[in-house]
């Protein structure tokens, strides 16, 4: 089995996950935000959705110049999880076009021109196209919380979703 084909199986395992924090966003409060600090629910949500096929495109890439974007604000519900969906299978093409040859190489990142970051590129993708969007998504579940809708499951039945809570 290609080294690949482990991450993707994950990939799709997590995606399932995130898909269905992302069918809780309601529509009504995307321009809500926790802190003025904070993305709004839209933000967050929408860099949740598009991540994906983002990140494997850098992670294709042998080096990056990295830049610091806001994500747009999602405009609806059904654009979100179009997006995500899309997102999922565009990370997964590009994915998939890796041998183990080119996953083990070096992924470089740089800033105005500048390396900041140099790693295996398998370790970029577990960190950032994995890892960073789990992140997010956990950040996504306070926001729900706190908007007072009801989680689902994660990694375990929510107190939402567990009869015995």
């Amino acid at each position: 089995m290609a080294i690949v084909d482990t991450i993707i199986m994950e990939l799709e395992q997590e995606a399932s996950t995130t898909r269905r924090v992302l069918e809780r966003v309601p529509q009504d409060k995307l321009s809500w935000r926790p802190h003025p600090k904070s993305f709004s629910l839209g933000q967050l949500a929408q860099h949740i959705a598009g991540g994906q096929k983002q990140i494997a495109k850098i992670a294709s890439e042998d080096v990056h110049e990295i830049a610091i974007v806001n994500p747009a604000e999602a405009t609806s519900q059904q654009d979100l999880l179009q997006t995500f969906d899309e997102s999922t299978a565009s990370a997964k093409d590009t994915l998939r076009k890796m041998d183990d040859k080119t996953i083990l190489s070096t992924w470089t990142g740089k800033r105005n021109g500048a390396t900041i970051l140099s790693i295996p590129r398998i370790a970029f993708i577990r960190s950032i196209l994995m890892n960073h969007i789990i992140h997010h998504r956990g950040q996504l579940s306070v926001y729900l919380r706190l908007l007072d809708v009801p989680l689902p499951s994660i990694y375990g039945p929510s107190a939402d979703e567990n009869p015995f809570a």
